[in-house]
């Protein structure tokens, strides 16, 4: 239903029926029609009636109805904190977040200068207009049908007005979640967009240096407001930051031997096997003999004549000092008192040759 001043207007209306609808408090069309009449439309218009004698009423009705429910469902609130609640829960920004809720400012009656300067999304005229619409319900339906209107659209604030902290909004809220996780002094980041006459802020707000919570309002306090309700939100349910989960910094090589990359010592290359399979340097296997000296290994204290190693063979392919096949030991003193290989006074060489070449198995 539109009057024929709102088809002079500009601003396309809806349909006043749908807004009688999401109420459902049985108030009638012309009452809430003059709810809806701000001081600018009604001056354009020859001096209609305001809105602004129900906006007064409806505060009142607001203020006892809320007060009503503190004072009952909050039996052991001191009064100085329960008046600090009441004042969260009417306050113009808690107000104008409810009528944007209803889509109230779509309805409103508003002069050609108010509807130019974004009339329909201030939070002044949205607050003023919603007890107005308050009012309307008490003087045509009374205190329980306003009453119950303000329960159904209020109830949700005041549970959450009730979980705040000490200063009743939320930015305090959030100082006080992050002081009991120690996760550093909240810090608000606002950038601002539109016409001076239009500006829309939007805050984001970090903690450690990460992205908790972000918020958008037509002032830098909503902004910042919405911005720390997001972030007392997201921290008591547990969700990860706006951006991300933490990642570790990976180091970055750089170009061997510089000052942050120094080049690696060279490490000896390990000594390869020899042939036989025994690493140079190691004991030769086998255990020591009788003597306690390893077969292959100097003898202590002495070189070994020829310089032989004992146990290896010589030049002749005897070892010395082992037995040849007629048993005496090569170097060594006979029966007879000659040393085999040396001459006897007959001229012969005992188990050696004759000096006429010929073989001299035999002593002389």
């Amino acid at each position: 239903m539109k009057s024929a001043g709102d088809r002079d207007n500009a601003y396309d209306q809806p349909d006043i029926t749908d807004l009688l609808a999401i109420l459902d408090a049985g108030l009638s069309p012309a009452l809430l029609e003059r709810a809806l009449t701000h001081r600018s439309y009604a001056y354009e218009h020859g001096g209609l009636p305001t809105n602004e004698r129900l906006e007064f009423l409806g505060d009142s009705v607001l203020g006892l109805v809320v007060t009503d429910t503190l004072f009952r469902g909050y039996p052991d609130m001191p009064e100085g904190q329960l008046a600090k609640l009441r004042a969260a829960v009417v306050n113009m920004r808690a107000l104008a977040g409810v009528a944007r809720g209803l889509l109230l400012g779509s309805y409103i009656r508003l002069g050609r200068g108010e509807e130019g300067t974004g009339g329909r999304d201030k939070s002044s005229i949205l607050a003023d207009t919603l007890e107005a619409v308050i009012g309307a319900v008490y003087i045509e339906r009374g205190l329980d049908s306003a009453g119950d209107l303000v329960h159904r659209l209020f109830d949700p604030v005041i549970a959450r007005a009730a979980r705040l902290g000490a200063g009743l909004d939320w930015k305090t809220s959030l100082q006080e979640l992050a002081a009991a996780g120690v996760l550093g002094v909240p810090e608000y980041q606002v950038d601002e967009s539109g016409p001076d006459h239009q500006k829309t802020f939007r805050a984001l707000v970090r903690l450690g240096g990460r992205a908790y919570g972000s918020g958008e309002g037509h002032s830098k306090k909503e902004a910042e407001q919405q911005a720390a309700e997001a972030a007392w939100q997201a921290i008591s349910n547990g969700e990860p930051p706006l951006d991300g989960p933490t990642t570790p910094r990976r180091h970055q090589p750089g170009p061997a031997g510089t000052q942050d990359h120094p080049a690696p010592h060279a490490a000896a290359a390990p000594a390869a096997p020899a042939p036989d399979g025994i690493v140079p340097g190691s004991a030769v296997p086998g255990s020591a003999g009788p003597d306690g000296i390893a077969p292959g290994s100097a003898v202590p204290g002495s070189a070994v004549p020829d310089s032989a190693v004992p146990g290896s063979a010589g030049p002749d392919g005897i070892a010395p000092d082992s037995a040849v096949p007629d048993g005496i030991v090569p170097g060594s003193a006979g029966p007879d008192g000659i040393v085999p290989g040396s001459a006897v006074p007959d001229g012969t060489i005992r188990d050696g040759t004759a000096p006429d070449g010929t073989a001299n198995a035999s002593s002389g």
